[in-house]
């Protein structure tokens, strides 16, 4: 059987929630190598090494504002599919409707964290 497409719809949205979510984990990471490099003594590549974390955490930086409007999309989408599964009373099942609505409604706190 394949899937819905809000089956589809919420999966592509909790995929996306997941990747901003590891990229800001990815971010805290880079950001706490670079203090406790900044904090270390002795080593003879720390100014590279600082300067290689500090560009690091700038591409990760970057790459937030097209995740975002990459929910936005995914976000907007899978509300459409909801309206469309009301209006046409196709067969999802609650339990597809649930998980779509838990989506959008992690999607949105994302949203707000990238802001």
């Amino acid at each position: 059987m394949t899937p819905s497409p809000l089956s589809v719809a919420t999966s592509a949205l909790s995929r996306l929630v997941k990747e901003e979510s590891s990229y800001h984990k990815e971010l805290e990471q880079q950001q706490a190598s670079v203090t406790k490099l900044e904090q270390s003594s002795g080593d003879e590549n720390k100014e590279y090494m600082i300067r290689q974390e500090r560009k690091g955490i700038e591409e990760t930086k970057k790459l937030f504002p097209e995740l975002k409007s990459k929910i936005k999309a995914a976000m907007d989408n899978l509300e459409d599919q909801l309206e469309a599964n009301k209006t046409t009373e196709k067969d999802a099942s609650t339990e597809e409707v649930t998980k779509a609505k838990e989506a959008i409604s992690q999607a949105k706190i994302s949203y707000r964290e990238i802001a």
